[in-house]
């Protein structure tokens, strides 16, 4: 039984060193992601720039290094600047107005009433639904004459709405804010569920009423989640090319920087210019991203101790 019990006393120890050392632990742990965002980030953005700095068509697919001939041309180039503008109104808009919506449907979803657990999932419903579907269905509700919407644009002049852009736009803000306002309820709603409920309970004892208490006491605590959920919502707009390409066609106005990208490079066979405006395309959200995260950081800073 001591020659058993000394000679497992070494490996528990080898056990206990090795759980003991943080920084290899951490690594351990990390691996996982690491691997994922490697393989599904990292490589296909380096695949990307490749790309961008090459001469590759469909109908040469040889790799020919050019530089960045391609990133020149595009900036000369006024579909460039109109697709740019374009991204970033639609993101813009989408991002303000599934905010808004997000927040209302944040309380409907924190609020205690019967039959809540089965209005959950239906509120979950269009996130889940491809955006393909979501936007077929959209155009067939905004183009044929059998939908109900037909009657309505008709009667408000509107009969062929393809070929006004402010229109074809707010169609396609409109499918993007009924895609993601499920996903920033969700989100927001963990936001309202983190604030506690003493702190809401003094702030109405103190006097303050609705508005006060949302603008003041409950927005500051959920500002983490509502940049979460910024974010989350400008990324998937402006990556987005199925829902305009599909409502309003490759070549429709209006033509995010995401459809233009698929139009030439796909569509017209050009990968190596699809691919830089894929790359041009990509410091947008990491502006928003850190311009958000600033924000937040900011007013944290100023609420800290």
């Amino acid at each position: 039984m001591s020659r058993m019990t000394a000679n497992t006393a070494p490996r528990a120890r080898r056990r206990g060193a090795l759980a003991d050392r943080e920084g290899l632990l951490t690594w351990l742990f990390l691996l996982p992601s690491v691997i994922y965002l490697t393989a599904l980030v990292l490589l296909p953005v380096a695949l990307a720039v490749a790309l961008a700095l090459s001469g590759v068509t469909a109908a040469a697919p040889a790799y020919r290094f050019t530089g960045v001939r391609h990133f020149g041309s595009l900036l000369g180039d006024g579909a460039f600047w109109r697709a740019l503008g374009d991204t970033l109104l639609i993101t813009g808009v989408t991002t303000v107005l599934v905010l808004a919506g997000g927040q209302a449907l944040a309380h409907v979803l924190a609020a205690r009433f019967r039959g809540r657990w089965a209005v959950r999932p239906l509120v979950l419903l269009p996130w889940v639904t491809p955006a393909a579907l979501s936007a077929t269905s959209w155009r067939w509700l905004l183009d044929s004459p059998h939908s109900p919407a037909g009657p309505l644009l008709r009667a408000a002049g509107v009969a062929s709405w393809h070929g006004r852009p402010a229109v074809a736009l707010g169609a396609v803000v409109a499918v993007h804010v009924w895609r993601l306002t499920p996903l920033a309820a969700v989100v927001l709603t963990a936001g309202l569920a983190a604030v506690p409920r003493d702190v809401r309970d003094a702030a109405r004892v103190d006097g303050a009423g609705a508005v006060r208490r949302a603008l003041e006491v409950t927005l500051p605590l959920a500002l983490p989640s509502i940049t979460v959920a910024a974010l989350l919502t400008a990324v998937l707009t402006g990556a987005d090319a199925a829902i305009g390409a599909v409502l309003t066609g490759p070549g429709g106005p209006p033509r995010p920087l995401a459809v233009l990208a698929f139009a030439q490079g796909v569509d017209g066979g050009a990968l190596g210019r699809g691919a830089a405006i894929a790359v041009l395309l990509l410091p947008l959200p990491l502006a928003g991203m850190v311009g958000l995260l600033r924000l937040a950081r900011r007013r944290a800073d100023s609420e800290g101790p």
